[in-house]
């Protein structure tokens, strides 16, 4: 009997050995994008990232994952036209300079080099790639000062990472010649010979080359887009390369862990770990990080912060009282999506002397702010002409239209919340959304017990239409509106199925046992046409141009980012 057990324990060790040489899992953390922004982001909501709680965060991760591997997408430095926060040569090339060694502090293993990377000039770029910590990674950039690839052993799995330039960068490389990358299959496959189980791709090159490489090279299986496009692509994944696009800035840190089974790639999950005030400054990195490089570092509630010394050790923000700077708000108290304090929020981040009033229907005093400036819709923005003295005015201006004794913020800015003007329609609930956005299918299903009315978001353009995706989410549009014509009982399961898979030609099967043949002629004549036209008109009176966005009693407007919560929109519903 003893011997049994014995034999069973080791059955039992040998199978969990078995079990974990078969499946293994690497963590890869990221960045890019981040032009080297040093501190949290301005922003009126979550101001998060900055390079102190970045390092005391990673140091974190590797106590929990001591292997795992750090690399950085490209565009790590300073200057350009996508920095925002870019000053004057001087200063933009000591933070630069500050961020290289903040990246040597966090001990990135492996950096891309973008264009951006040459924004001062060849010798600027070699005198940091010549170090070995960080790795700059390039197979299409000919210098010996960086490398085609790195091979990284993490957790005992081996991760292949190449790197490619834009060919862009010859413009500023100043000789360092930039080719395309037409032997990437090549070495794609001499690393895997090499033993590399995942092959990771850090490029710069821009969506769509990154795009197209993807569909001509076989064998990569995670490819950073390290340029983002002006409209982010829903794409995360094209046959079995998955696409990973860093977090803007480095307001997040990214964390892909990848698995492997039995030595090939299996998958992947994708985090974004915000760099909240919740995360400690690290003590190394404050060493060496200036107080602040421009006034806009200096942040103290309520108050106008002035940099001296920027960009230096010494530096340090002086604080002073602002001058007051009135800020009127019209709204109404009827309106239960009228949130004000976003707007609030940015507009004391430009103005901190801000002296807020409001003025809320039924009031006489916004019944004649309303007539008196001919309003039309809710809530509305006045600053008083003081703030014309205020620094930051010429930055902010163009988002103001001069009222004669205000000036009102433009409400493409502020956004709308209340048309007061429209009759109301007690209990209507309108949506306006794409059926080809990735989570079309789960908004279907989340606002399904509210039954709204379904409006899609097209534009006419000539004697078609013109939408985001094309042709066919066009197309898909004629569909649908001629499928709510003839067969209304079926048309919520019908866009439910073809949400769930716009890609496939196959629309039919989502209307199983009809005469398909009858919404084929609506969609592809006049009577289509005359739908759609329809459909959108009340987009059109709005100005409604994205979505998820939502009408309730024909008045009043909001919007989702995302799916909403179901318990959120029945209490907004029910108000």
């Amino acid at each position: 009997m003893k011997a049994v057990k014995i034999l069973s324990a080791i059955f039992v060790f040998s199978f969990l050995f078995a079990c974990d040489l078969w499946a293994k899992e690497a963590v890869v953390l990221y960045t890019g994008q981040t032009h080297a922004m040093l501190y949290p982001c301005s922003c009126p909501v979550q101001q998060d990232g900055g390079i102190k709680r970045r390092a005391t965060l990673v140091k974190s991760l590797r106590k929990k994952y001591p292997q795992a591997l750090l690399v950085d997408c490209g565009s790590f430095t300073s200057g350009g036209l996508l920095d925002e926060y870019t000053q004057n040569t001087r200063l933009d090339m000591l933070r630069a300079e500050t961020n290289f060694q903040a990246l040597e502090i966090m001990g990135y293993d492996a950096v891309a080099v973008s264009p951006d990377e040459f924004n001062f000039g060849k010798e600027f770029f070699l005198k940091h790639a010549r170090k070995s910590n960080p790795a700059f990674v390039s197979a299409n950039l000919e210098t010996d000062q960086v490398v085609p690839y790195l091979i990284k052993e993490v957790n005992g799995i081996k991760l292949g990472v190449i790197g490619l330039t834009a060919v862009s960068a010859n413009q500023k490389s100043e000789g360092l010649k930039v080719r395309e990358p037409k032997g990437l299959e090549a070495l794609v496959k001499q690393l895997r010979q090499q033993g590399a189980e995942v092959i990771i791709v850090l490029s710069t090159q821009g969506e769509q080359e990154d795009l197209k490489l993807v569909s001509q090279v076989a064998g990569i299986d995670i490819l950073f887009i390290g340029y983002r496009p002006a409209k982010e692509d829903t794409q995360n994944k094209i046959g079995s390369t998955y696409l990973v696009r860093p977090p803007w800035q480095g307001r997040k840190l990214g964390k892909l862990t990848l698995e492997v089974n039995n030595g090939k790639f299996a998958g992947c999950k994708i985090e974004e770990l915000r760099l909240s005030d919740k995360i400690a400054d690290d003590r190394q990195i404050a060493g060496i990080l200036p107080r602040c490089y421009s006034d806009n570092d200096c942040k103290k509630e309520g108050l106008i912060g002035s940099c001296q010394n920027p960009g230096e050790i010494k530096a340090d923000c002086l604080f002073s009282q602002p001058d007051k700077i009135k800020l009127l708000i019209i709204s109404s108290e009827d309106c239960i999506v009228c949130n004000t304090r976003p707007v609030e929020n940015l507009l004391k981040s430009k103005f901190p002397g801000l002296s807020v009033e409001y003025a809320n229907l039924p009031d006489k005093r916004a019944k004649e702010l309303i007539q008196k400036f001919s309003l039309q819709s809710l809530p509305v923005y006045f600053l008083g002409k003081e703030v014309e003295g205020e620094k930051n005015f010429d930055y902010f201006k163009s988002n103001l239209e001069d009222k004669g004794e205000y000036f009102m913020l433009n409400p493409q800015v502020s956004g709308l919340s209340y048309f007061f003007n429209r009759p109301i329609k007690k209990g209507s609930f309108d949506l306006f959304f794409s059926l080809f956005d990735k989570e079309a299918a789960k908004l279907l299903a989340v606002v399904k017990e509210f039954k709204p009315t379904l409006h899609f978001l097209a534009l006419e353009k000539g004697d078609g239409f013109e939408t985001q995706s094309g042709a066919a989410e066009t197309e898909e549009d004629l569909r649908a509106v001629c499928v709510q014509k003839y067969y209304p009982d079926k048309a919520w399961d019908y866009l439910s199925c073809r949400a769930q898979n716009t890609s496939s030609a196959w629309w039919e099967d989502c209307l199983p046992g009809v005469d398909t043949s009858r919404i084929r002629t609506c969609a592809r004549g006049p009577e289509g046409v005359k739908l759609l036209k329809e459909n959108i008109d009340l987009a059109k009176q709005l100005q409604i141009m994205l979505g998820p966005t939502y009408l309730l009693d024909n008045q009043q407007i909001f919007a989702s980012r995302g799916v909403p919560d179901k318990e959120e929109l029945r209490k907004v519903l029910r108000r």
